[in-house]
């Protein structure tokens, strides 16, 4: 079966379930105010639905538009826009009747449903696959650094001693704390032996995102290689695993040196010494594309995680750390969709498949479940109009000021939101078709 057709299944299914779950965060705390719930659909069935169904005055259905799913709560004024209903006195059913507070749980019950179903996953996730770690120990050659890097005080070799005073389960994760946590300091080891505190200026994660250098540390790993199908490094007899000790006479000590060299040099032809094995030293001749390039990617396998099986309580506990620390990142890294560069980033559908795997994979299906569930939670609390933010800012002026935004403005703010969202869905997606189309 096609990769694309295995994410797009795994992704009608992952949006399903937690669009379902998520109209269920504000279709239960309704039911236990006894306010009216006229709809519950999966999808929108816009003009006709594929299935529909009434049990106890609320119509059960699956639209043919999967874009979403709604509630229709009455005496609400939502995306259905039903402004006849609201021109009618107040029913006791109704949400306009209930107060504040009800008002506020019935909006919040869906965000706190995806937050809980996060959270929830990662702790099964821990449970049933465990978790893999790489420490420094583990990664004996030390980092490779950028220039970037090396303008803070990294240096070749380094080894990752600790991160605000905490050592890292994956040293290849500091990255991910350089960019969007606020690192202060970074405590390493030079090749030399020498142990120094390095520390990090405040807009770093900016100058990672301006400059593009997102993985300005990498590991510094034996050039072992993976050998691409019906390339240039296939046709001279390379193999995956074989692992580059020079290209040209030129000696290679790690996989990202090997791709710079090649990539700025564009030989003609490569002579390139390999080891296969423990023991056995072979040369091979390649010719590579025009491109310069040559078939190889990394050969991952050759990075040794050790692995942890975690009992339910430890889970519960992991679980909870790695959800809380995917929102945050989530949130941290949101303030750059508002440049230019990261407006154009931004990406629609064909983004989200991406985030599955090519593969039918359950730890990869479950782990971006929940992601895409933490990310749902965050994007709906945002204060904009049809959103569930919306709702909630609305409701706390109301609390807080004693006032209702009367109906019409209600109306106004609510079409205002749509037309927004319907603009960054198209701009989103738009993103998605000139990547496929200019790469």
């Amino acid at each position: 079966m096609s990769p694309i057709i295995i994410k797009g299944i795994q992704l009608l299914l992952s949006l399903s379930l937690l669009v379902v779950l998520h109209e269920l965060g504000h279709f239960i705390p309704a039911k236990l105010f006894k306010t009216r719930v006229e709809k519950f659909y999966l999808f929108f069935d816009v003009k006709f639905a594929l299935f529909k169904k009434k049990i106890g005055g609320t119509e059960y259905g699956i639209g043919w538009l999967p874009l979403g799913g709604y509630v229709k709560i009455s005496g609400m004024i939502d995306e259905s826009m039903d402004t006849e209903q609201m021109n009618l006195p107040p029913q006791p059913w109704e949400f306009r009747s209930k107060p504040a507070w009800q008002r506020l749980i019935i909006m919040l019950g869906g965000v706190i449903v995806n937050l809980i179903l996060g959270f929830f996953i990662y702790m099964m996730i821990h449970l049933v696959w465990g978790k893999d770690t790489l420490t420094s120990e583990a990664v004996p050659n030390g980092m490779d650094v950028s220039v970037l890097a090396e303008s803070v005080g990294f240096q070749d070799g380094d080894r990752i001693l600790k991160v605000d005073g905490e050592v890292l389960d994956n040293v290849y994760n500091l990255n991910k704390y350089l960019f969007l946590r606020s690192v202060s300091e970074v405590e390493v080891q030079h090749s030399s032996g020498v142990k120094e505190t390095l520390q990090i200026p405040e807009d770093f994660g900016s100058q990672m995102f301006e400059s593009g250098d997102l993985r300005p540390v990498t590991l510094l790993l034996p050039a072992a290689v993976e050998v691409q199908p019906n390339s240039p490094a296939a046709a001279a007899g390379l193999l995956t695993e074989d692992i580059i000790l020079s290209t040209n006479g030129v000696a290679i000590n790690n996989y990202s040196f090997l791709i710079d060299h090649i990539k700025k040099e564009q030989y003609d032809t490569l002579h390139i010494e390999l080891k296969r094995g423990d023991d056995q030293i072979i040369t091979k001749t390649v010719l590579p594309r025009e491109d310069g390039t040559i078939g190889i990617g990394f050969f991952s396998s050759s990075i040794e995680y050790t692995h942890v099986d975690l009992n339910l309580s430890e889970s519960i506990s992991a679980g909870f750390a790695y959800g809380y620390w995917t929102l945050f990142d989530y949130a941290a890294q949101f303030k750059y969709v508002f440049t230019k560069k990261g407006a154009s980033q931004v990406g629609g559908f064909a983004a989200i498949g991406s985030l599955f795997p090519a593969q039918w994979d359950w730890l990869g299906f479950w782990s971006s479940t929940a992601l895409l569930s933490i990310i749902l939670a965050f994007m709906n609390i945002l204060p904009i109009p049809a959103l569930d933010g919306g709702h909630v800012m609305f409701l706390l002026y109301e609390m807080i000021s004693g006032r209702k935004p009367n109906d019409r403005f209600m109306e106004y703010a609510q079409m205002f939101g749509f037309f927004l969202l319907l603009a960054v869905l198209l701009f989103a997606n738009g993103n998605d078709v000139y990547r496929a189309i200019f790469g």
